[in-house]
């Protein structure tokens, strides 16, 4: 796989410098995935927007954020998003027990957090066309439409990511190298 430029600010096109500055400010740091992302400026700024609503405007606590954000991380294989969220859970306070189940398709510690974790890989897995049943056992655990269209934008942010790291191999930050995954072997 090719690997795409990564950007700063003094190579990145004009209009994504302040979106670079946004990124450093909240990371104190310019992730790789955004350097990268900086290529276009469009890109980087939705992934920011998407990621902000996600992160802060969802009806999903930090366990739930990161059940949904790690699903999709590890249904999509993406080397870099599984440690950087492995690492973003730990700020969140999130417990090593569901980050580590998550990074191995383990069980989840309960079945409320199992359930999400089903239903997201059934959004997954059917494009976004879950059976009536599938929508039925994720309600009786306990969720309701409001998180199943919270689901949706959570998908949207990791695609971005997701694809934009498979296209350019973005390198894991150094700061997120100590949690470093490969995905289980299937089958």
């Amino acid at each position: 796989m090719s690997k795409f430029e990564r950007f700063d600010e003094t190579t990145a096109p004009e209009a994504a410098l302040p979106l670079i500055e946004k990124s450093k400010k909240a990371f104190g740091r310019l992730p790789g995935l955004h350097a990268v992302m900086a290529g276009s400026p469009a890109l980087l700024e939705g992934y920011q927007v998407l990621h902000r609503l996600f992160a802060e405007q969802t009806a999903f606590d930090a366990d739930e954020k990161t059940v949904v954000w790690q699903t999709i991380n590890v249904y999509h294989a993406c080397h870099y998003c599984v440690p950087a969220h492995t690492g973003i859970a730990k700020m969140m306070g999130v417990s090593d027990e569901l980050s580590n189940a998550l990074r191995d398709e383990t069980p989840l510690p309960n079945d409320k957090l199992e359930a999400l974790r089903s239903f997201t890989l059934a959004m997954l897995d059917s494009r976004g066309n879950p059976s009536e049943a599938q929508l039925e056992a994720f309600y009786a655990a306990g969720y309701g439409e409001r998180q199943v269209l919270d689901i949706i934008l959570g998908l949207a942010q990791k695609v971005m990511s997701n694809y934009t790291n498979h296209v350019a191999d973005t390198p894991v930050d150094a700061v997120m190298q100590k949690f470093a995954w490969t995905p289980r072997a299937k089958g």
